[in-house]
């Protein structure tokens, strides 16, 4: 069947992702729709990056000669984004709200909105490839394995994947500018947009007091001595090195420091030197649930492998079942699980599916 009798919405950002994935689109014969997602509602005053990226999707529309929506999903995104990152920081935990947003905004408000003006697909820019066999949809690894973002999107059914397009599947990053130049699109040299949404280049712990109380408290090392004072336990995670601002230690070496645990009610965090040091790596976590993209009824002990964080290098694991969900055993050590955070499963380049991290050992 013909493409040109099918409309894909796509996701405009206002970067060079987007852009070009309408592009690429258009030049398949679609009939391309753009839309571009208000997901946060900043207070008036306050500069929102928003303005500057939906007029540059407006300009990138406008030179592809496509029609732009605009849509307000920040309601939703308070209610069932912000709260629960909120929520997470309180108890201690270090979400990932990329992965929420995902889920509830993207492949759900944003896929309803598109069926609702005629869609027959989405698309996205995002990095990550889907295989249809037999009649199933898999998420798998794009070409570009630096810029791969599947960890991101694990917690999206196959139901939803079976409506969307990811233009960028085989393109490098590079490959992707390079069209944007070619075609004279603006954003071609724009920078990619990293770290939380909502907070862009606010400080964390500017934007965190703004919700939540956050109180200065004692950093101890692994023998219970204190040598600093931080900014509020809920703000580090295991691993972190950057905001200790731990001076010369007497009796030390010169090594930096990394947070290898914290207690949230004491408002207490403990640090250790040495990228290497034991006590910042596991062999095991536990997830109280995990959420599987596709169907399947898998058998267990499962062998796969285990993605930790954005770019880490899976390792491969044992997934069991235990009385308070899930227990993944590593074949080697991980440096740095964090509570909170997403473990997101892997065979070979397809991705399983994942769950948020609930313990670690």
């Amino acid at each position: 069947m013909s493409n040109e009798n099918k409309t894909v919405v796509v996701g405009m950002s206002g970067g060079v992702d987007s852009s070009v994935s309408a592009y690429l689109l258009k030049e398949q014969g679609f009939k391309v729709v753009g839309l571009f997602m208000q997901n946060w509602q900043s207070e008036p005053g306050e500069e929102c990056s928003s303005v500057i990226d939906f007029s540059d999707a407006s300009d990138v529309c406008d030179k592809l000669n496509i029609p732009l929506h605009k849509a307000n999903f920040s309601d939703e995104y308070w209610d069932r984004v912000f709260e629960d990152f909120l929520k997470e920081h309180k108890a201690g935990r270090t979400p990932n709200p990329d992965i929420l947003c995902n889920r509830e905004i993207k492949f759900k408000s944003f896929l309803n909105y598109a069926l609702s003006i005629g869609a027959d697909f989405i698309a996205t820019g995002h990095y990550a490839a889907l295989k249809n066999i037999n009649d199933k949809t898999y998420l798998c690894r794009a070409k570009d394995k630096e810029k791969d973002q599947t960890y991101f999107l694990h917690e999206v059914k196959e139901d939803e994947f079976k409506k969307c397009l990811f233009p960028l599947s085989k393109l490098y990053k590079h490959e992707v500018r390079k069209i944007a130049e070619d075609i004279n699109l603006s954003v071609h040299k724009k920078k990619d947009s990293v770290g939380i949404c909502f907070v862009g280049e606010k400080n964390l712990k500017d934007f965190l007091g703004r919700f939540m109380r956050l109180e200065k408290g004692p950093i101890y090392d692994e023998y219970g001595n204190q040598i600093g004072t931080h900014n509020g336990a809920t703000l580090y995670t295991k691993g972190q090195r950057q905001g200790l601002s731990i001076g010369g230690v007497k009796g030390k070496e010169d090594l930096p420091w990394y947070v290898f645990d914290k207690n949230v009610k004491n408002n207490h965090i403990y640090v250790c030197q040495g990228i290497d040091n034991e006590l910042l790596f596991s062999d095991e976590l536990e997830c109280n649930t995990i959420s599987w993209i596709n169907n399947v009824k898998y058998s267990f002990p499962k062998k796969c492998a285990v993605q930790i964080r954005h770019q880490h290098v899976p390792v491969k694991c044992i997934v069991e079942k235990n009385k308070s969900g899930y227990l993944i055993k590593f074949t080697e050590s991980i440096r740095g699980v964090a509570i909170g955070q997403s473990a997101v499963f892997y065979d070979e380049s397809t991705c399983l599916g994942g769950g948020v991290i609930s313990n670690t050992n």
